[in-house]
């Protein structure tokens, strides 16, 4: 947008990032260069999947952000603090608390929901996690170590974090830095002990889970 007053885009015309979870991400935040407040779209792809994952916003990969809940499609059933809500298109929900646990299941196949988040009083600073979701495409197509880059200037941002090193040793992995990928690997589980388990079944990490190196269960 440096040249433009405006841009427009329809949501489904965004690139849908998919993991292992049961619902894809549409980068709204990273697709315009916005930088006052954290906004992305999530689709589950069928009714019965988590649209939304139940969260705090107070993990190592949240941004402790007041979160704001727009159903654009399909209908989703929210858990709040554990109270149900229908929430048919066009409901919006608001979480201002970062402690309370929410999530969204999908009713419908091709559910959609928009998220608008920022901390209260202070400068906006995207998710930990947003990293991974820069770096998805570049894995994406063959190119594991940019999407490293992504990781290491996010963890100038947020030193130390376990959601970044996690990632970033998943990558490393996948790219066949194998000294890097268990160095990060262990400095993780230090840091956050159920990584360890997370690893022993995390298929980023096959490629180094024979190595003695490699943080077994316990």
């Amino acid at each position: 947008m440096a040249d433009k007053q405006y841009e427009v885009a329809s949501i489904d015309d965004l690139p849908l990032i998919v993991s292992g979870a049961e619902f894809g991400v549409r980068p709204v935040r990273l697709h315009f260069g916005i930088t006052s407040f954290g906004i992305n779209a999530y689709t589950a792809e069928n009714a019965g999947d988590h649209v939304i994952e139940e969260h705090v916003e107070t993990t190592s990969g949240a941004g402790r952000h007041e979160e704001l809940y727009f159903v654009v499609s399909g209908r989703a059933t929210f858990e709040v603090s554990g109270e149900r809500l229908d929430a048919p298109t066009g409901t919006v929900v608001f979480v201002g608390d970062p402690e309370v646990r929410r999530g969204a299941v999908a009713e419908e196949a091709g559910t959609t929901v928009l998220v608008v988040g920022a901390t209260p009083g202070r400068r906006f600073e995207p998710s930990p996690w947003e990293a991974w979701l820069a770096a998805k495409p570049f894995l994406d197509q063959g190119r594991p170590d940019e999407g490293i880059g992504v990781f290491e200037a996010a963890l100038e941002r947020h030193p130390g974090n376990p959601n970044v090193l996690y990632n970033l040793a998943c990558f490393e992995a996948l790219a066949g830095r194998a000294d890097d990928a268990l160095a990060h690997l262990q400095e993780v589980v230090e840091k956050d002990p159920r990584t360890r388990e997370w690893a022993q079944t995390d298929e980023d990490f096959a490629s180094v889970r024979d190595d003695p190196r490699f943080p077994r269960a316990p």
